[in-house]
This record gives structure tokens, C-alpha cells and sequence, in this order.
């Protein structure tokens, strides 16, 4: 039996965008996903820059393909809201761009700063340490993350790299390379050792983490899975626990604030969507998910 039609009341929310219906008619076993593009192309606009809200309830309407209309409890004739959020950007885009910022920084401050007999033992491990460290994110993000999210605002790119750029790149590199730096100064070979092993381990866990997050999702999907393996059984999110393991190593090859500083701005957003994680696991998942305690740091968040 054919499916019949279903007609949905389409009103703005904010800035309306160009073009917008007052209505759509889709099939009663439509996905949202579906709802999305007709939207779209009735508004001559992006997919992307589209949040679509129930009238009801003012509860967001996913944009995915596994999910029907009629199971978010839209009905003939309900109302939806579509709200405009602007010029979209990609999020493989925005990790590169954040991620550029040291690598393009370090090297030049590298080449400027040491005094004029070279860079100490110290400056350049921490120079190898931090340049392997983005080159590998950079890596990731063309070869391994898979996002939930197609785009975010492209006005947040600024906030964002703001860390990278001006923490990660500028700031540790000045106080690093600098002559007067403690890290131009002689090393203490016990103390290198140590931060090079947690330096090796928070790398190797937090590539192997996002190995295992990645193989949760089809590409291009958008389905979430419960994952499992070294690290899991600890935290939420291992691989926030391994790259802060990172930056610790680095931040003992260095003996600088500057290095201390990049970690504790990490941190607390790390955590905060680390707990966030947890409670949608819980949510999704119910009974089938074994809770956490810790979301980020065994014994401590």
C-alpha cells in the first residue's frame, strides 16, 4: 500500500533563510534526513545551514537518514521551526586550519629564538615532540575521524584556532626556544626519559583511540556504537585521558608554564564534553552501556 502524504508547517525560527515554504509534503515513512533536503531545496539553500525544531516541544529534529519523521512524533499538519545558523564550515576543514597553526609557528620561532650558538638538547626535543604531535593530528583528520557533524558556524574557526594558534603555536614556542628558557639549559636525563615514555604512551593511546571511535561509524554515517578496548574500561574518553598524558611529557621536556597552561585550557573543555559523552552513552544505550565513574581522568574526573 502506497504511503500517504504527510504535510508539515514550516515556519522560521530567527533569520528566516532565503526562499523558505510555509509548507512541505512529504511520505509518511520519510526520514528526517528527507525532511532536511526538502527544506533545502525548497529554500534553495545548504543542508548544513538548517536546524530544524519541533513546534511542540521546541526539541531538535535530527538530520539523519535512520531516523523517520513519524518516530519524532511529527504528524499531518505539525509544526516545525527551521532555523538559518549561517555560513557553514566544514569540521575536517577547521580541525586542519586549528592544527596548522604550530606547525607553521614552531618552525619559524625554532629558526629566530636559541641563542647564537643553536638550540639546546632540550628545545629540540621539545621541537620534534610538538611538530610529530600536529603533523599526527593532521593525519587523523584526513585519514581517520569520521564527524557526526558535517559543519559548524564558519565565524567559530576564529575561537577555535585561537587555541592552537596563539597557546599551542605562539605561546609555547616563545617561552621555549627563547636563550634564557629553562629548556636551554642542561637536561636531566631521568626526568627525559620519564616524559618521552608518557609522551610515547599518551601518542600511541590516543591514535589507537581514535582508531577504535572511527571504526564505530560507516563512513559518512552518522550511528554511534559502544566502544571497547585499552583505555575504555578506565574513562569515557580515553583518548582526552592519552592526550593529556601527551602534553604532560612534553610539558617535563620543556619545563615551561607555557606547555602547562596549553594543558589546563584543554582540560576542562576535554572533561566537560567527556561527561557530556557519558550521559548520552547512558541515554542511548541504557542497560547495554557499563557506566563510568571517571569521564577523563581515573580517580580524579
Amino acid at each position: 500500500m502506497a504511503s500517504k502524504p504527510l504535510t508539515l508547517s514550516v515556519r522560521p525560527r530567527g533569520k528566516p533563510a532565503t526562499k523558505l515554504p510555509e509548507e512541505v509534503i512529504l511520505t509518511s515513512n520519510a526520514s528526517t534526513s528527507d525532511l532536511y533536503q526538502e527544506i533545502a531545496s525548497r529554500a534553495d539553500t545548504s543542508v548544513h545551514r538548517l536546524r530544524v525544531t519541533k513546534g511542540s516541544d521546541g526539541s531538535v529534529v535530527p538530520n539523519a537518514k535512520s531516523v523517520s519523521v513519524h518516530s519524532t512524533g511529527l504528524r499531518e499538519q505539525s509544526t516545525v521551526y527551521v532555523k538559518d545558523l549561517g555560513p557553514q564550515l566544514g569540521w575536517r576543514t577547521v580541525f586542519l586550519v586549528e592544527y596548522l597553526g604550530p606547525i607553521l609557528i614552531h618552525p619559524i620561532l625554532y629558526a629566530l629564538l636559541p641563542s647564537p650558538s643553536g638550540p639546546s638538547q632540550l628545545q629540540s626535543l621539545t621541537f620534534a615532540l610538538v611538530m610529530l604531535h600536529f603533523v599526527k593530528r593532521e593525519l587523523e583528520t584526513l585519514c581517520i575521524h569520521r564527524f557526526s557533524a558535517a559543519s559548524m558556524p564558519l565565524l567559530n574557526i576564529f575561537k577555535n584556532s585561537a587555541h592552537y594558534w596563539l597557546l599551542g603555536g605562539a605561546n609555547i614556542a616563545f617561552w621555549t626556544y627563547r636563550s634564557s628558557a629553562p629548556a636551554a639549559g642542561p637536561s636531566n636525563p631521568y626526568i627525559t626519559y620519564v616524559a618521552l615514555l608518557l609522551y610515547i604512551i599518551g601518542e600511541v593511546g590516543n591514535l589507537y583511540t581514535h582508531v577504535v571511535l572511527r571504526n564505530l561509524r560507516s563512513s559518512g554515517g552518522t550511528e554511534r556504537g559502544i566502544p571497547q578496548g585499552w583505555g575504555f574500561g578506565l574513562v569515557t574518553c580515553p583518548n582526552y585521558m592519552f592526550e593529556a598524558v601527551a602534553w604532560v611529557g612534553v610539558g617535563l621536556v620543556t619545563w615551561s608554564w607555557s606547555a602547562a597552561v596549553f594543558l589546563a585550557v584543554a582540560v576542562v573543555p576535554m572533561g566537560l564534553w567527556a561527561r557530556k559523552k557519558e550521559a548520552r552513552y547512558r541515554r542511548e544505550f541504557g542497560g547495554r552501556y557499563r557506566k563510568k565513574r571517571f569521564v577523563m581522568i581515573p580517580g580524579i574526573w
